[in-house]
């Protein structure tokens, strides 16, 4: 089993190292560590939920308020960890770091901002841009 690496040494290697053994050990190490403070966070954030509901009108009104506030938050927080599990699954398969429609390597860079990303810069400025258009058309 590969030792861990700190960031510093992971951007140090050599490309031609890219996604070696030390590297997928330490993103998943990360991907691992990343799902678990979204569990905890929806943990909370559902013990949250479970405050009893107030009697007068205006306390009511703000813990309806709180409560749309920790849903919205819990759906962030699960999304996250649904594309966490999904990279930790290419971490698997061998795909991670990879892009998805290039094939292209994503980058240490990149994935160390954030560690999910399924695409290279350029695919993902691609489909944003995309995305863009086709807002703007049906909107005009």
């Amino acid at each position: 089993m590969p030792r861990t690496i700190s960031e510093k040494a992971l951007l140090t290697m050599k490309a031609s190292q890219y996604m070696n053994a030390s590297q997928r050990q330490f993103f998943r190490k990360r991907l691992a560590a990343l799902a678990h403070d979204c569990e905890q966070h929806i943990g909370s954030a559902r013990n949250n939920l479970q405050t009893p509901a107030q009697a007068d009108p205006l306390d009511a009104a703000v813990e309806e308020e709180t409560c749309r506030h920790q849903l919205r938050f819990m759906a962030r927080q699960e999304a996250l960890l649904g594309k966490i599990r999904g990279a930790l699954r290419r971490l698997e398969n061998g795909d991670y770091g990879y892009c998805k429609i290039s094939g292209e390597p994503i980058g240490l860079p990149r994935l160390l901002a954030r560690p999910t990303t399924e695409y290279c810069a350029e695919v993902k400025a691609r489909l944003e841009q995309n995305e863009r258009h086709y807002a703007h058309q049906r909107i005009g």
